[in-house]
């Protein structure tokens, strides 16, 4: 239990600060394929499991990862919801419809599938991380693009250097530039880097999450998904401040680029990723990533199988300050 820590560092909204200290997450109560997002999404695979086992083996997966986060010293709000008449398989990945800041702003954002649009659960969601002590200034939507049918999930697509005030984002179907740019400028984000990306089938990367992250003093890239002629820009902004942990197209299907690092409410820097994508790092990479943050790995097999997406995709990170400074 998260008891007398200080949160003192939170309460000033100004402070430029790249880690979250506090994530939700939702379970998966309904978790299983789905047909929508595979169409863009090749990390997706079906199961041989029944839904009835797939989603108890979700559910486990997903409760040992919150326990084991809350052991780490994050702070875990669990978002939980009334099950309705039309499903919401991939409720368990609530990073692509909303994201937070330190101004104490809440934005929720026009996911491509329709039947994941069902996942923006506001009220739900204010009341959870009231309860949990974050304090909400205002909400910004940014759902009415859906209208133009035009795209933006959350920090599925984008990733923040928060101390530089740059948005990367692998521009597709998911993530429109128009949007994206739209988005910067309400958020204050001084930066827009924005590229071009292709698999060997020729199709874009479905969601930038998947083949780059950004840490404090790091950063984890397949960078030869990106187009030469962009390639050198993007790993040049980069190399500025972070150290480049370059993966193969290989090691990204194994959901290498998808990890996160967070900061638990003592200070200490962690690091969250699949076993999968631990098992794939080599020794030496593993050795570059320790040096930025405790490792911290979780067996989420089926549902970075089935769901196609991974740790990082699991988790809703909050910037909202505190309203005490202790929790």
């Amino acid at each position: 239990m998260l008891q007398k820590q200080t949160l003192e560092h939170l309460t000033n909204p100004t402070r430029n600060k790249h880690n979250a200290n506090c994530v939700v997450m939702v379970p998966p109560k309904e978790f299983g394929f789905n047909p929508e997002t595979a169409k863009d999404n090749e990390f997706q695979q079906g199961s041989a499991l029944n839904s009835e086992e797939l989603r108890a083996q979700a559910m486990a997966e997903f409760e040992n990862m919150v326990a084991q986060l809350r052991s780490a010293g994050i702070q875990v709000v669990v978002l939980d919801y009334q099950v309705g008449e039309q499903p919401t398989p991939d409720a368990v990945f609530p990073n692509n419809w909303f994201s937070t800041n330190y101004r104490g702003e809440l934005y929720t954002f026009p996911m491509a599938c329709e039947n994941r649009r069902r996942e923006v659960r506001l009220a739900e969601l204010r009341e959870a991380l009231e309860m949990a002590g974050r304090h909400i200034e205002s909400v910004h939507s940014l759902e009415h693009n859906l209208e133009q049918q035009a795209f933006l999930e959350s920090t599925g697509v984008m990733i923040f250097d928060h101390i530089n005030k740059t948005v990367y984002a692998a521009l597709s179907q998911r993530c429109d530039r128009d949007v994206l740019e739209q988005f910067a400028a309400m958020a204050g984000y001084s930066r827009v880097v924005s590229f071009q990306t292709a698999l060997p089938s020729g199709k874009p990367i479905y969601h930038t999450n998947v083949m780059l992250a950004i840490g404090e003093r790091f950063c984890v890239i397949c960078d030869e998904v990106i187009p030469q002629y962009e390639r050198t820009f993007v790993l040049k902004s980069l190399a500025k401040d972070k150290q480049i942990i370059s993966i193969t197209l290989e090691q990204m299907n194994a959901m290498c680029g998808n990890v996160l690092q967070l900061e638990s409410i003592n200070g200490e820097k962690v690091i969250a990723m699949s076993q999968t994508a631990y098992n794939a790092f080599t020794q030496a990479q593993r050795n570059q990533l320790a040096s930025h943050g405790r490792i911290l790995p979780f067996d989420v097999n089926t549902i970075e199988t089935v769901g196609g997406g991974s740790v990082r995709c699991m988790l809703g990170e909050v910037f909202l300050p505190a309203r005490s400074k202790f929790l």
